[in-house]
């Protein structure tokens, strides 16, 4: 049995791996799914002080609380940074770190470094009415839709389950200075369908950092794969199981 711990990313709550969850507990898997503070059953917690080292600080309690170990940990879209950082300080309970269509970044870098277009979101949520908000992306013509997803049953959906990010997770860097977090490998999953102008994703180097070739695998979906293409997504993730 493995232990799959699925973060979701920016505006979600972890109700968004419902459609994922079944495929890996049938397959005999531990799976959880939380909610980050701001989002979902902590929705009530947002404020501006939430920042990414708040939702670090849930994801490596959820671990030592649980006491999980041989952690497949994965990180969708701006949860790259938290799962990151989470293993940086737990590097010991993580057997595999998985980038989902997920932000990859160096030490000491925040969301904005890792993809410049982040820094018109902070400037706009600075110079708003709040001061700190910043609200869910807007709705696209097909194929970009709501995060990639088209469907209006699956968008109606979506939307149940988005919040505004406190602009603090968009600016504190991540922690990537444990040299054991290098021996961790790493799973990067990219969604090639509908990707809005600017989101650009770095290359991926061909060398991880522990020295292995680099694993990147596909899907042809929005960014939004664990809604569109929840069974394809669980069967790559059965591979790293």
């Amino acid at each position: 049995m493995s232990t799959y711990l699925l973060v979701h990313g920016a505006w979600h709550s972890g109700e968004c791996w419902q459609r994922v969850v079944p495929s890996l507990a049938s397959a005999g898997h531990r799976v959880l799914t939380p909610s980050l503070t701001g989002y979902g059953d902590k929705a009530h917690l947002l404020s501006p002080e939430v920042g990414l080292d708040t939702h670090v600080d849930d994801i490596v309690e959820l671990i030592i609380e649980e006491d999980l170990t041989e952690v497949t940990l994965v990180g969708h879209s701006y949860a790259g940074l938290v799962i990151s950082s989470a293993a940086n300080r737990v590097p010991d309970r993580i057997a595999r770190l998985v980038y989902l269509d997920a932000m990859v970044p160096e030490d000491g870098e925040s969301a904005a470094d890792v993809l410049p277009v982040t820094q018109a979101l902070i400037d706009l949520a600075v110079k708003s009415a709040s001061g700190w908000r910043v609200p869910p992306l807007p709705e696209l013509p097909p194929p970009s839709g709501l995060f990639g997803v088209t469907d209006p049953a699956d968008v109606a959906w979506l939307r149940t389950m988005l919040s505004d990010q406190p602009v603090r997770c968009l600016q504190q860097p991540v922690r990537l200075d444990n040299p054991a977090v290098n021996a961790i490998p790493r799973t990067h999953i990219h969604c090639t369908v509908g990707k809005p102008d600017g989101f650009d994703r770095r290359p991926v180097p061909a060398v991880q950092p522990n020295g292995a070739p680099a694993q990147v695998w596909e899907l042809a979906t929005g960014h939004d794969c664990m809604v569109t293409m929840p069974d394809e997504l669980a069967e790559l993730l059965l591979k790293l199981g």
